[in-house]
């Protein structure tokens, strides 16, 4: 499939919010009383960074082969 650079640029501009929330959650997480408790929602969220980061890489490397207008 063929994205424009405006498509692209605005998934990557959301999945960036995605991430921040996920590390914010993750921190906070971390941070309580117990963080043990809470160990399957820190793996979920942690694998989650690991995969929107990976799709992060693959859009910037999408937007970097477009020719410039």
């Amino acid at each position: 499939m063929d994205y424009t650079r405006e498509e692209l640029a605005e998934a990557k501009r959301q999945i960036d919010s995605t991430l921040h929330k996920l590390r914010q959650t993750v921190k906070t997480l971390e941070e309580k009383e117990n963080p043990a408790r809470y160990k399957s929602q820190l793996t979920l969220a942690k694998r989650r960074i690991e995969a929107f980061t990976l799709a992060n890489e693959l859009i910037r490397r999408e937007l970097e082969a477009l020719p410039t207008e």
